[in-house]
């Protein structure tokens, strides 16, 4: 984003009657100004030089900068140049400006002016998942948003399936982001209720009564107010926590989990009513799958603590190294990552390695997402093979209503 000069960086700020009577002659065959024109600063002024030689601005604009012009010597002088160079541009015999060139160079200066503040590259993944599945909402017919759309995930100890509309798909993302508008100091009626408890109020208090327009109007402006909150906080706003209630994540950690669920959940509304949907950008799914690689080993420890994973072989105390799985995911969004088995604040290092599993990237998603049964997951393993179901199943885990 370009940074405009402060006051009395190019030394033209300011600077009363320093031009010629010959220059203020120049700059005073503009358009008419008004009785009492309005004070701006004198960069945004300077940067509407260009329009005033064009004859572009409006009358209010014309005013302040003609005013201007009897006060600053060098946005005078620039004023002889540029309406020098427009009358370059155009036959002597003839008075008006083409509307083609007014046209494309106003069409050049709002291409050069940032559009927007940049969005935080955590923030990224959301905004382009959002993005697509906006887009694909906006191509379906209402007809389409009573689809019957299956929602699947894996309730810790087999698979579990929903089916619910469209519009109840995009009521389920638009509460759960309310925990994260929450943890950004936004409106949060159900502050402290679960992801699941949400939803299940959300549906309970409108059922079947909400149109499309509506459903996608409150999801969209929710999702484009929490990009902008976090676009004008940055980097400061990064580690917030948000809290889900059985866990909690750091604000662009919690970004990622929202882009991964948008992606997830845009394909089961593009399944159930035939529409081509790809995979995020291959940087992105990189991103969601090391979300989801991080948060494997607390998913293994809470396996155990309800009773459904077999106990640690060896606890180590935080940050040492202890026992691993290498888990190498193949083609889009690839890598490898080693996940401590044993102690959830332990360091997986190639040298633990016990097991090694090999997926491709989306397939792993989906295993996240619940929407593939752990034990067909793998493509390839070796080694320990009860490391490799504890990392299977508690990949599964990871998914939610």
């Amino acid at each position: 984003m370009s940074t405009a000069p402060r006051p009395g960086e190019d030394g033209g700020h300011d600077v009363p009657g320093s031009h010629s009577p010959a220059q203020r002659a120049a700059v005073e065959g503009g358009a008419g100004r008004s009785a009492t024109p309005i004070v701006r600063s004198h960069p945004l002024l300077k940067s509407l030089l260009g329009a005033w030689a064009l004859a572009a601005c409006s009358a209010e604009e014309t005013a302040a900068v003609e005013a201007h012009l009897t006060d600053c010597a060098p946005c005078a002088d620039e004023a002889v140049r540029l309406r020098d160079a427009v009358a370059l541009l155009h036959p002597e015999d003839s008075l008006d400006l083409d509307p083609g060139l007014r046209a494309r160079v106003l069409a050049g200066a709002l291409n050069r002016r940032p559009a927007r503040i940049p969005v935080p590259e955590w923030a990224a993944p959301y905004e382009a998942e959002a993005s697509r599945l906006d887009a694909l909402l906006r191509d379906i017919g209402e007809t389409e948003w009573r689809a019957p759309v299956r929602l699947g995930w894996f309730d810790g100890r087999s698979p579990a399936t929903r089916e619910v509309t469209v519009a109840d798909v995009i009521g389920h993302l638009t509460a759960v982001d309310t925990i994260v508008a929450g943890a950004l100091g936004m409106a949060d009626p159900l502050r402290g209720a679960s992801p699941e408890e949400r939803t299940e109020a959300l549906w309970a208090a409108e059922p079947g009564g909400r149109t499309p327009a509506s459903v996608r109007s409150a999801w969209r402006d929710q999702e484009q107010t929490l990009i902008r909150t976090v676009s004008f906080a940055g980097e400061a706003a990064a580690e917030l926590p948000v809290d889900y209630g059985p866990f909690a994540l750091p604000l662009r950690d919690a970004f990622l989990d929202r882009a991964f669920e948008c992606w997830t959940h845009a394909g089961d509304i593009a399944e159930a009513v035939d529409y081509p949907y790809a995979p995020p950008s291959p940087a992105h799914l990189n991103g969601m799958i090391d979300l989801a690689a991080r948060m494997l080993p607390s998913a293994i420890a809470a396996r155990r603590r309800a009773g459904l994973a077999p106990p640690a072989r060896g606890l180590v105390v935080a940050g040492a190294p202890g026992r691993a799985l290498h888990l190498e995911i193949e083609g889009r969004g690839g890598g490898h990552w080693y996940i401590a088995l044993d102690s959830p604040g332990a360091t997986g290092t190639p040298e633990g390695e016990v097991a090694h599993v090999a997926l491709d990237g989306v397939e792993f998603c989906r295993l996240a997402a619940g929407h593939v049964p752990p034990e067909e997951a793998a493509a390839g393993s070796l080694g320990d093979e009860e490391a490799v179901r504890d990392v299977l199943y508690a990949a599964a885990s990871l998914s939610r209503l």
